[in-house]
């Protein structure tokens, strides 16, 4: 695999030259360097970034397991679609892209970064290496289980394969080094960890919390083990790690370039999360997440996040004399159902929403509709929007005034899709708008669309190019307090920690909508702009979070499932609860109402009977067979006999087992 190594340190130098972000464009090194001769402080940023997005393609999709998003991808390539819904056989290519740019464009410089930082003791360097050793393959654990990891950066063009509990404690044993190496003080010489960091500006003791966040993190993953999950440690680590959302460790997004990745064609200054979340118009929010916005433990409060996370677009738009929207109203997506009834899906197909087109003139469309209930709710529909129609026989003509946005489809069926908006951003270099500037990242379907100042979707607070990638917070703490002390019997200070959680992601929240107001960007995005004071305090003190006297450990998970939105967290908690089976400890269903819906067709992926069979849910991801099983299947196969086996999506990985007896069983050792 070191072969790959040097493919990023071309294409980071061409894309310095002309990056407006101020970490991206300082280069000093040759025009054709090496991995001995690239600065500590050029190649720090890049590895950050490039990091970002790898997590940013994992939270995405992993997001969609988790029932936070839906996604209308369903190509015979990169269906996300069977992530979302149907939980079929996904694409041939939609494990791929975390896998590949961790190793292209982040794991092939570690060892070069932490050599020669080494070798000037710049002890800082080495430990930033080591941290971004542990997020990497802890998140490649995640998601893919068994992986070349001892081997993995070295110069073996067939690595040998380490089982997960290898790959764990490797993980851990570098965030300790790093702990270590952050605490010392570099040489004089030594290049200043601020010239090159984007996270955390050089703040040593933010990244010595992100150290000890990260590994409270990743020994929580342990809560099966009875042997092995450490509470007070935990909370030990808790203790060490960040104090307040001042110690959130992110990456700020920006619009203000349109340079893009040489491997993937993406911004490279935007938010990770966006390159996939928002970039195109495929994802939606899902009633599962909507309804948890909406009413929370069956309160029938809106929360005042809502609106921040949950897309609107413009609607009954008038134009004036100028073509310019000057009347609408705000409509604010619902959820897409692909867990209960799923009814618009059933009739219309897995992934048939489709996104909406605007009328630059009026714009008539016929649709046959020959079920007279049908017919009567569609003529219905018309009437409340108040369009222009005509019937004959069974075909009704709709008339779309200029300004609409509507869908362009003669299937009626479709004709109401504009109820889900999708989350899609814009931004400089995927816009296609040349007159669209840094501060508007709202989606417009087209120029003419723009031109009119018509709001396809104000987009996703977590998923916009400017928003910040979230790789450590303050709120993730809390939550993980509030879970081991309840696990402890400590409901008291579970509670306490439990609201500290929720407020410290609304605090964050309101500081970044903030900062946005500041800079310019609600003068056409109304949801970039601070929540209600009193909104807020009216939901901390309302029925949608527990009292003092009735915490649940559902209580605790669902508001954390809010708070980490688009994150691979979830995916992980979920797997640890085992989903909606309730049958972890005696806390019932943690996720109530996460089950598969009626387009599940996955029978040959997820094999269980029941949903108290770990194998009845998704477990992991198979490996890529292009990068892995095609050209490394005999190292594969030696450490796990079933990883060709189409149930492998099934198969729990190690952290996800109670003990290794079972994880072997699994694994076939």
């Amino acid at each position: 695999m070191r072969s790959i190594k040097y493919i990023i340190l071309g294409g980071l130098l061409a894309m310095g030259a002309t990056s407006c972000k101020k970490w991206l464009d300082v280069n000093v090194d040759p025009s054709t360097p090496s991995n001995a001769t690239a600065a500590e402080q050029n190649r720090l940023p890049w590895i950050q970034k490039f990091y970002c997005y790898t997590a940013g393609v994992t939270n995405f999709r992993t997001s969609c397991i988790s029932g936070i998003y839906y996604s209308t991808t369903a190509s015979a390539t990169g269906n996300v679609n069977a992530f979302s819904t149907t939980m079929s056989a996904p694409g041939t290519s939609v494990n791929i892209t975390p896998y590949q740019t961790w190793f292209i464009e982040v794991a092939s410089n570690l060892s070069d970064l932490y050599s020669s930082a080494q070798k000037k003791n710049a002890y800082h360097y080495m430990a930033a290496a080591d941290v971004f050793h542990a997020l990497g393959f802890m998140e490649m654990l995640d998601i893919y289980g068994e992986m070349p990891y001892t081997q993995a950066l070295t110069q073996n063009p067939s690595p040998a394969y380490d089982d997960g509990k290898t790959i764990y404690y490797g993980c851990m044993a570098k965030l300790n080094e790093a702990i270590d190496l952050f605490s010392r003080t570099q040489d004089a010489n030594a290049p200043k960890l601020a010239a090159g960091d984007m996270w955390n500006n050089g703040d040593v003791n933010k990244w010595i919390k992100l150290c000890w966040g990260l590994k409270a993190r990743y020994m929580l993953k342990l809560s099966k083990k009875a042997d092995l999950y450490n509470a007070d440690s935990i909370l030990y680590c808790l203790s060490k790690g960040p104090q307040s959302i001042a110690d959130n460790v992110v990456l700020t997004g920006l619009n203000n370039s349109t340079v893009t990745d040489y491997l993937l064609g993406d911004p490279v200054v935007t938010n990770g999360n966006f390159d996939y979340a928002a970039y195109g118009s495929a994802n939606r929010i899902t009633k599962y997440y909507y309804d948890l916005l909406t009413n929370m433990r069956g309160a029938g409060v809106v929360d005042p996040r809502m609106t921040k996370i949950v897309p609107a677009t413009m609607a009954g738009v008038q134009l004036d004399a100028n073509g310019r929207a000057t009347g609408y109203t705000w409509l604010r997506s619902i959820g897409v159902d692909s867990y209960e009834a799923a009814t618009r899906l059933v009739k219309g197909g897995p992934a048939s929403i489709l996104s909406t087109t605007y009328a630059a003139t009026n714009t008539s469309l016929k649709y046959t509709i020959s079920n007279a209930t049908d017919k009567a709710n569609f003529i219905a529909a018309q009437v409340s929007a108040g369009r222009t129609y005509s019937v004959v026989a069974d075909t009704v003509t709709v008339t779309y005034k200029a300004g609409s946005l509507y869908i362009n489809s003669n299937n009626y069926v479709y004709a109401g899709d504009t109820v889900y908006v999708n989350m899609r951003s814009s931004a400089l270099a995927t816009s296609g708008i040349a007159t669209q500037g840094e501060k508007d990242v709202s989606w417009y379907p087209t120029a003419a669309a723009f031109s009119a100042g018509a709001v396809a979707s104000t987009g996703s607070f977590q998923v916009r190019p400017v928003s910040d990638q979230e790789i450590l917070t303050y709120h993730e703490m809390q939550f993980i307090k509030a879970e081991v002390l309840m696990r402890k019997g400590d409901v008291a200070n579970a509670y306490i920690a439990y609201k500290a959680a929720i407020q410290a992601h609304l605090d964050m929240m309101q500081a970044k909508l903030t900062s946005w107001k500041a800079a310019g960007f609600n003068a056409t995005n109304p949801d970039m702009t601070p929540m209600d004071a009193t909104a807020i305090a009216t939901y901390m003190n309302s029925a949608a979070l527990a009292g003092s006297g009735d915490l649940t450990m559902q209580d605790i998970m669902l508001q954390k499932y809010v708070a980490m939105g688009c994150s691979i967290e979830n995916y992980n908690d979920m797997r640890r609860f085992n989903f909606s089976a309730g049958n972890v400890g005696s806390f019932g269903v943690v996720y109530p109402g996460y089950k598969r819906g009626p387009l599940f067709s996955g029978g040959a992926q997820y094999t269980g009977g029941t949903p108290t069979d770990p194998r009845y849910w998704s477990r992991r991801w198979a490996l890529p067979t292009t990068l892995e099983l095609n050209y490394n299947l005999n190292n594969a196969l030696a450490v796990n006999s079933h990883a060709t086996d189409p149930n492998i999506w099934s198969m729990p990985v190690w952290w996800d087992c109670a003990t290794d007896a079972e994880y072997n069983g699994y694994i076939g050792k």
